[in-house]
């Protein structure tokens, strides 16, 4: 008999915790480049289902596996044939995790406690689209499902039980709390100040929500400008009030005139050269928050470049309190991942149980059958005894039913599940777990998965 190996989680996660911007770039993916290297991952033999969630904050895979070591491994050679980062350096900085260890990760990362501002709302969206982009391209099936369901559960748990927001909750929240704190320093205010947001994507988008609080000039630019217009056509009644639309070819003279410059896009590379950074006898403050970086690295006279990692000194001031706050929000996180472990347990003993059923079922009704057929019980009986049978085996499975199901919450369930499977001569094909759809899954027709699991 063919041994059998068990499912297993893992994670490979590079993020602003330790990795810096420069390096981030480098791991960024876009949507084709991630499309080739998921398919690549999932045609290894120890890789079932992948996917990978690449933000500015992180790069990160997620996988469910059946051989931790060849996977984490062959995840590590196909980031160095794609991003050519030595592998070397690729194991040194990669933060590799494997089950209860990447199912809290996974949990935290959703409910924003692995953000690089706590209590940001942007992660649970990005998680949502990385499963997304995985599922439709077969890329993912009922692991990752399980996984993402419990983790968006986790998430909605934290943040209905758990005070973690701030006043900025977000990246282009905290970008622009810092560009306030900066003009205050200065003994100025945002107050008439002219202000380009560069890119309409969920970033940008977040920046304009912020900015329309103030009393600011705003201008949207964008390379696609009817992207731009339903943009601000969505923004319009939310925030109530006239946001400017300039075409793209306006960038150069709306950047040398502006005060501050806003940019998020989502480009594969500066969009701002050096070329493009002229001096200006007024003072003006940009915020990059784009990886790769929208603003190649210059240096201008009245000019102050902010990126993203420099947003880590505005977090710091609030991070005490926060932190204080999340603790009991990594509880919750805790708690969800046992949980987690335990329903999983739960999956693969129900259809066991359900199976020693069957087959108490069929024995009685076989015999009944027979009985009747050989005149040991007449038939107008046959429905009678039926129930009676039914109730015998009913009554007769009622405690081992119950000790299955004890076992199954157990971390020892393994070899009790298994001898409980060979007594009843039940095998693997017959115990398929129960297909589980994501309540965060929005898509109407379910496709096969990319391997049978």
């Amino acid at each position: 008999m063919q041994e059998q190996r068990e499912i297993q989680y893992i994670v490979v996660s590079f993020s602003h915790k330790h990795i810096d911007i420069a390096l981030r770039e480098k791991l960024a993916f876009g949507d084709e480049e991630k499309l080739a290297f998921l398919c690549a991952l999932c045609e290894h033999s120890a890789i079932k289902e992948a996917m990978l969630l690449s933000t500015c904050n992180r790069v990160e895979v997620y996988a469910s596996v059946l051989e931790a070591k060849a996977a984490r491994e062959y995840i590590l050679e196909n980031l160095q044939k794609f991003k050519h980062i030595p592998t070397e350096q690729l194991r040194e900085l990669a933060d590799i995790r494997l089950n209860q260890y990447a199912i809290y990760h996974t949990f935290s990362v959703a409910s924003s406690l692995d953000s690089l501002v706590v209590g940001e709302t942007q992660i649970t969206g990005q998680l949502k689209d990385a499963y997304r982009f995985a599922y439709e391209n077969l890329l993912c099936g009922k692991d990752l499902t399980r996984l993402v369901h419990y983790a968006f559960k986790c998430a909605a748990q934290v943040r209905n039980s758990v005070d973690i927001s701030s006043s900025h909750t977000s990246v282009a929240g905290a970008a622009i709390h810092m560009l306030m704190l900066r003009f205050k320093e200065c003994g100025e205010s945002l107050d008439s100040k002219h202000i380009v947001v560069l890119g309409a994507g969920e970033m940008g988008v977040l920046a304009l929500k912020h900015l329309a609080k103030h009393n600011v000039r705003l201008t949207l630019i964008n390379r696609n400008l009817q992207n731009a217009k339903e943009a601000l056509a969505n923004l319009a009644q939310e925030i109530g009030r006239k946001i400017e639309l300039a075409p793209f070819g306006d960038l150069q003279a709306l950047i040398d005139r502006a005060d501050v410059l806003v940019s998020a896009t989502g480009a594969p590379h500066s969009v701002i050269n050096a070329e493009m950074i002229r001096p200006s006898v007024h003072k003006r403050v940009w915020f990059d928050l784009a990886v790769p970086r929208d603003i190649e690295e210059v240096q201008v006279e009245n000019l102050e470049i902010y990126r993203i990692d420099d947003l880590q000194v505005l977090i710091a001031r609030n991070k005490l309190q926060r932190e204080e706050n999340a603790k009991d929000g990594y509880k919750i996180v805790e708690q969800c991942t046992q949980e987690f472990f335990k329903w999983l347990q739960t999956l693969s003993v129900d259809p066991i149980i359900k199976h020693m059923r069957a087959l108490a079922k069929d024995s009685s009704l076989k015999e009944l059958d027979r009985a009747v057929k050989k005149g040991f019980l007449p038939s107008e009986y046959r429905q009678n005894v039926e129930k009676i049978l039914h109730n015998a085996f009913n009554t007769f499975l009622h405690k081992p039913t119950m000790r299955i199901k004890e076992a199954g919450e157990s971390i020892n369930s393994d070899p009790i599940i298994e001898a409980v499977k060979s007594i009843f001569d039940i095998n693997d094909e017959i115990v398929m777990l129960n297909p589980y759809k994501c309540e965060e899954h929005l898509i109407e027709s379910k496709p096969k998965t990319p391997k049978e699991v």
